[in-house]
Order: C-alpha cells, then structure tokens, then sequence
C-alpha cells in the first residue's frame, strides 16, 4: 500500500470538513470564490473517491478491508478511529464522489448565502463519507448522525415551499418531518449498537472484531434476533423503507436542487449501507430470521412507489416515489440473502444514486426556468431545452432497466437472487418494473413531446456548466450497463465475506 493509499480514507473526511473551515473564513461577499472553493473540494473529492476504487484489490486471498488505518481515541472503552473499505463501500465510495463533485457544480446555482450553503453541503458530505469507511461502529454511528443534521437548514433556509390544489407543503415542514423521523429512527439504531457492545463485552466498538465474536457465539440468537428489528428500522427509514418512507418525498420536494441530488443519491443509502455494515455483519441470526418480512417490505416499496409515483403532477414528487421504488429493489437484494442478489443490490445502490442525482439535476433546472413543476402544464419542451429532454431520457431508460444502461444489471442480478428465495416476490418485483417503464415514458410524452404550449417559447436551455455535470453523471450509468465486470468484481469481493450469505453459481452469474 502506496504512503497516498494509508492516507487516503481519512483524507476523504478531512477535505470536505478543511473546505467547511475554509469557507467559514471567507467574507460573505465573496460568492464566487465560494463556488470555486466549493467546485474545486468536490473535484478532489472525486479524484480521491475513483482512487480508492480503483486501488481496491478483488484478487483471490485479497483482505476483505482495506487501507485500513487506526488511531486510538478512548481507549478506556475501545473507541479508535478506525477507517477501512470493502468490496460493498468502495462503490459507495465513489458514488459519493461522483455525487459530490456535480453537486457542488450544480450548487453553483444557488445566489442567496453561497458561502453558508456550500459550507453545510460539505459537512454532510463529510459525514457519508466517513459512513461508508468507518470500521468502528461508534464512529459510524457518529458520521451518519453528522450527515443528517445540516439537511434541516439547507432545506429549510434554502428550500422551497410548495401549493397544490389541496393542500400545501412548505420548507419548514419537509425540513422538520425528515430530520425528526431520522432522528427518531436513529435512537432504534443507538439502542441497538450499545447493545451489541455491552452484551459481546469484548471491550471494544471494532466491527471485524465484534463480527469474529459473534461468530464465535459472543451474542446469543435471542439477541440477535431482538435486535435486528431495530437494526432494521432505524436504519430502513432512510432507505426510504415501507411504511416509513412518507419523509422522503416531501424531503425531496422541499429541498433545492443539489441537496436533493445528494438526498436521493448517497443520503438514502446509508439506511441500506447500515443494514448490510451492521445488521447482517453482526447479526447475522437475527438477519436470517427477519428476512422475510425485509423481503415483503422492499417488494411492497416496489409496487408502491411506482403506483404512487404514476399518480403524482409535480415532476419532483414523480422522481421522489421513484427513489421509494427504486430502493425496494435494493431492501430485496439484501433480503435475498445469496450473493446474486446483494450483488444486484450493492450495483442498484450506485446505479440508482447516480440516475436520481441526473434526474433531480434535470428536474431542478426546469424549474428554475419555468417556475413550475406541474407535469399537466409543462408540454414540448424538447423543441426548446434540447440537452435538458436528453438528460431526462437517459435517466428514465436507466430508471426502467432498459440493457445497455446500468439500472437493468442491477436489476436483473436482483430479480435472479429474488427467483432463488421468494419466486412470487420476485414476480412482483419485475411487475413494478413494468410500472415504472409506464409512469416513465408517460411522463416524457407529456412533459417533452407533443405541442408546446406558448408561455414555454422563452426558456432557455442548460448552461455548459449544467451541462458539463449532468454529462459527468451519464458516463458511469453507461460505462455500468456495457461494462459491468469491474463493479461486480469488486461488489462481489465484498459480498462473499459477508456472514450468511449463500454462493450461487460460484458466488456470481
């Protein structure tokens, strides 16, 4: 391991954090050198993250972590800081990369308090990345709570409210109902890793060693058992998981453009992240025992999300039960418990973070154009915003599954380990396909094509710049569905190391 490699993680949480402080020093009045700073963090983010990718060795007798690196922090109770990847956060990894850098060019946009916005962006964004690499369970409960807690006053100071014929919903409200249900949510999570650690009583928050314990019988079944529904909860919530998604949409439509990109994109997640890092990693009885019912969860996600997503007017609603939808193929995968179907999942965690970030860009730049988002209004507007329908197109395609594009990988390798467990969910799950490729191209028809109506005649495009980040976003959802084996050769490294996970065909197709 190169001196780069044995620096590199935690260099991924120190920048986005040195970007905050730098920013907090810059006069407010400097908008533009905020943006700079903001745009230039977010392209060494991406550097970093696709170095950490790259970097990553998938070989035959490979460690299972690595570029690990420890500093003690408390001793007394077996607190270090503890950072390392897997074959499940190295994708994660660059994700957040790739999210991060086109959001900070998309945030760009934003005119009231840049300097306070960017420096809120890049303490969340701190707070997923020390997420995917923590390998100390008290330091990733840490780092997911610190990318929760700025999304209150980024949708909340720079949200918008919204009218519709029945009722309303402002900034405020969507700001509110998605950090209390997330902190809420957490407590189950607290609840559950205090447990693990004084019940395995090995003295300390390290997860490789709490996982060697508990296959050791450290943590008796009834626990595990007990906890994992927690486990499941707490962390589901933010994965947008049925019955407990109803924070997610509104969320999404308060929030301004590039915070939806990252709510969508990386933000949820870190709920399915935690479900894999924690509750199968360290209870992998009670992961088995409440399968199942994970199972039924996620294939009702799917048929939900997509009913409610064909329903809805506002373009961001539309893109918000999608996201609902979407992770419930990623809760099946994990359901699955073979390695097909967590291979599937890992891929549909990157795929669908990649295409909701596209589409909310797109979508916010309507917006920002036409003042509107309601989908019986908007019409034609192909004939005007030309980049903007294309971008919006191969979002939809990767959103339907269509070959060639990286979300029909993901789901095809989850619909197989779906058939392995539970063939008539996942004969639901490929039913909510079908949905979604109705609601899709509907959508397009009606928003994009047809006669424009003339109060459209004037919009302008997207902006190079605009223009330049969607681009960015399009190239790894293609460079996925023609050329998979990369991703899934290293997804797969990650996956077969995995406490009760049954191999199929050789641990992948």
């Amino acid at each position: 391991m190169s001196f780069a490699e044995r620096y590199l993680l935690e260099w991924l949480i120190y920048l986005p954090m040195l970007t905050a402080v730098v920013l907090v020093a810059l006069p407010a009045a400097w908008r533009t050198t905020a943006r700079w700073v903001g745009v230039g963090s977010g392209a060494l983010l991406m550097v970093g993250s696709a170095w950490v990718f790259i970097a990553f060795d998938y070989s035959a007798g490979a460690e299972t972590f690595q570029m690990i690196k420890v500093y003690t922090w408390l001793e007394s109770v077996g607190i270090d800081f503890r950072l390392g990847v897997d074959g499940i956060a190295a994708p994660m990894v660059l994700l957040t990369g790739i999210v991060a850098l086109t959001g900070a060019v998309i945030a760009a946009n934003v005119d009231r308090d840049a300097k306070n916005y960017y420096i809120l962006l890049f303490v969340l964004i701190a707070g997923v990345y020390g997420t995917f690499v923590s390998v100390d369970l008290f330091f990733f409960f840490f780092f997911y709570e610190l990318a929760i807690v700025p999304m209150f006053l980024l949708i909340a100071v720079w949200g918008s409210s919204s009218t519709f014929a029945d009722f309303a919903r402002t900034k405020e409200y969507g700001a509110l109902k998605l950090v209390l249900m997330i902190v809420a949510a957490s407590v189950l999570v607290w609840i559950a890793i205090i447990a693990i650690y004084v019940w395995v009583d090995i003295g300390t928050f390290d997860i490789l060693r709490l996982r060697d314990a508990v296959q050791e019988g450290g943590l008796s079944s009834g626990a595990q058992k007990t906890l994992f529904p927690l486990v499941m909860v707490g962390f589901g919530l933010l994965a947008g998981l049925w019955p407990f998604h109803t924070w997610s949409p509104d969320g999404h439509v308060a929030a301004p453009t590039s915070v939806s990109m990252l709510h969508a994109g990386v933000l949820m997640k870190l709920g399915a992240f935690g479900i894999i890092r924690v509750g199968m990693t360290l209870l992998p009885e009670g992961m088995e025992s409440w399968a199942l019912v994970l199972f039924i969860l996620g294939t009702v996600n799917v048929i939900y999300g997509a009913v409610s997503a064909m329903s809805q007017t506002d373009l961001k609603y539309v893109v918000g039960y999608s996201s609902v939808s979407h992770m419930g193929y990623v809760i099946m995968g994990i359901a699955t418990l073979n390695s097909i179907g967590l291979t599937g999942a890992t891929l549909q965690m990157f795929s669908h973070g990649i295409m909701t970030a596209l589409f909310f860009a797109v979508v916010g730049a309507i917006y920002e154009r036409a003042h509107t988002r309601d989908t019986l209004i908007l019409n034609g507007l192909a004939s005007k915003m030309g980049w903007t329908t294309a971008f919006f197109v191969i979002a939809g395609l990767t959103s339907l599954g269509l070959p060639g594009l990286s979300g029909f990988i993901a789901e095809v390798l989850v619909f197989i380990g779906a058939f392995h467990e539970q063939p008539i969910l996942g004969a639901l799950g490929i039913l909510g396909a079908a949905i979604t490729a109705v609601y899709i191209l509907r959508l397009v028809a009606r928003v994009f094509f047809g006669e424009r109506d003339p109060q459209w005649d004037n919009l302008p495009d997207l902006t190079p710049r605009e223009i330049a980040a969607a681009g960015a976003l399009v190239v790894p959802l293609l460079l996925v569905g023609v050329w998979p084996a990369p991703f899934l050769d290293v997804i797969r490294h990650g996956v077969d190391a995995l406490p009760g996970v049954d191999a199929l065909m050789g641990g992948l197709l």
